[in-house]
This record gives structure tokens, C-alpha cells and sequence, in this order.
């Protein structure tokens, strides 16, 4: 069951309308346990930044949090899936360049956890909008989504126009050689599973770097990987590329993920 609410109270329909017409908002979705986030401190990061981008205003760290609790007591659970969305009500698609007071749509959804089975990918050039901003519009991640199962895969890979490797549907992926993580350099919404995992493979002293992975040479990689906040789950195959799933790797990640504390 989900349940939507605006500062601790339901959010009305006209308060969901003005987000569904505008299409224009952004958020962050994590997953709270115990009423704290890993990584909470990247969440508020990004959806300060989103607002500065999108509604020239800033968001305060308490309200976030204070959004958060109360639909967590609304909903009267400590564990959940949650996504924080800002957007405003009174924005004028006329005047986009107007700054904007924000409202902060809070739903809160059963807890969720990948599921670790391996998946094959299909790779379609695409280059997000905007893609510091975690926005609300996601038409275009889920069409190359839906024609990747239509094709036999199991979910869609993106490369920009140089054949480069980018980012998943909603997700960030990254390789390993047998030696080191590669994550792949290009234009993409940095994660925050991504960076949690980068700071635990720094903590576990194992070697990692960025370098630009292009989609037709993958030979030089053992196998890789996908992460979002639903956790982490192993690649088989790219296109006509079989990747092997390598427990011992994915031992290695889940370690450097579960390194990072929680915070409420």
C-alpha cells in the first residue's frame, strides 16, 4: 500500500494534479530501516541541488527530514521504500525562469530489496535530459525499458553518441577486471549507491577508477555489476557480450555497501 503525503497530512488532488500537469519536479527514493537511510546526508545533497536547478530556491535539511518522519508516522512504520519529491504547486510552465516556493511529496511503499538475479541488458544510445538532476521525467528511461524486454533483454543500458557507456533504465553499473572497479565515464545521474559503494571499496582498499567504457569492447572485463537504492545485482550479458556473475565480487560489493552507517 502506498501512502502520499505533503508535510505529515495526505496530499489532496489538487495538490497531485498540479504535479501530474506541471511534469515538472525532482526527487530522491531511498530505503529506510529502523527510521534511518545510508547514505541520507547524498539524498539531502541531491535534492538541494535539484531545487536549485529546477525552482532557484533552496530546501532546508531539517524539513526533509521532518517530511520523512512524519509520513514514516503517518504510514505507522519504521522500515520502508521512500521517494521525496519536490515540486511546486504554483509553477507556470509560461514563466519557467520565476522562482518557486516548493512542496515536498513524501510516499512511503512496503521495503524493497534488489533482486539478486543476474540480468542481460540491451544498449540503446540515449543521453538523460539534465543529468545532474534526478527530474521526474522518466518517459524516455522506461520506453528503452519496455522495447528491451520486447527485444528478449532483461532491462536497458545507455550510450551516448560516442558509444560509450553510461548508466541503466534507474540504475548505475560498474566493472571489474579481476584487479579493480571500473566505473564507466560519461554523462549520467551519479547515484547514491554508487557513491556508497565507492566510499566502502576505498575503506576496503580496493583499487577502483573512472575511464570511459565503450559498449563493443568489453573484453577486458571479468564481470560487472548494477546498483540503485534497492541495492545491488550482477550483469550477465551485454548486447552479444556474456559476462559471468562472480560471487566472490559480489560478496566484495555487498561488504563495502553495508560498511556505510546508517542516519536518521
Amino acid at each position: 500500500m502506498t501512502i502520499a503525503c505533503i508535510e505529515g497530512r495526505p496530499a489532496t488532488a489538487d495538490e497531485l494534479r498540479a504535479l501530474a500537469l506541471a511534469g515538472c519536479g525532482h526527487f530522491s527514493s531511498m530505503q529506510v530501516r529502523r527510521r534511518a537511510v545510508q547514505g541520507l546526508d547524498l539524498h539531502l545533497r541531491r535534492l538541494k541541488a535539484g531545487n536549485r536547478e529546477l525552482f532557484d530556491a533552496g530546501l532546508d535539511d531539517a524539513r526533509v527530514r521532518g517530511a520523512i518522519l512524519a509520513a514514516l508516522d503517518a504510514a505507522g512504520v519504521d522500515d520502508a521504500s521512500v521517494r521525496v519529491t519536490a515540486f511546486a504547486p504554483g509553477f507556470d510552465p509560461s514563466r519557467p525562469d520565476r522562482p518557486q516556493a516548493v512542496e515536498l511529496l513524501v510516499s512511503v511503499n512496503p521495503p524493497r530489496q534488489a533482486d539478486p538475479k543476474p540480468v542481460r541488458v540491451k544498449t540503446f544510445a540515449f543521453q538523460r535530459p539534465l543529468p545532474q538532476v534526478k527530474h521526474v521525467g522518466l518517459l524516455p528511461q522506461f520506453h528503452y525499458r519496455r522495447r528491451a524486454l520486447r527485444e528478449g533483454a532483461d532491462d536497458a543500458l545507455f550510450v551516448d553518441a560516442r558509444g560509450r557507456i553510461s548508466e541503466g533504465a534507474v540504475w548505475n553499473i560498474g566493472f571489474w577486471d579481476g584487479h579493480q572497479v571500473v566505473w564507466p565515464q560519461a554523462e549520467a545521474l551519479r547515484g547514491t549507491t554508487e557513491r556508497l559503494l565507492q566510499a566502502g571499496l576505498d575503506e576496503a582498499g580496493v583499487p577502483q577508477r573512472h575511464a570511459p567504457v565503450e559498449a563493443r569492447a568489453l573484453g577486458g572485463f571479468r564481470a560487472a555489476f548494477a546498483a540503485n537504492a534497492n541495492g545491488i545485482w550482477p550483469v550477465a550479458g551485454i548486447d552479444e557480450t556474456v559476462l559471468r556473475p562472480d560471487p566472490a565480487l559480489m560478496g566484495l560489493l555487498s561488504r563495502a555497501l553495508e560498511r556505510q552507517p546508517l542516519a536518521g
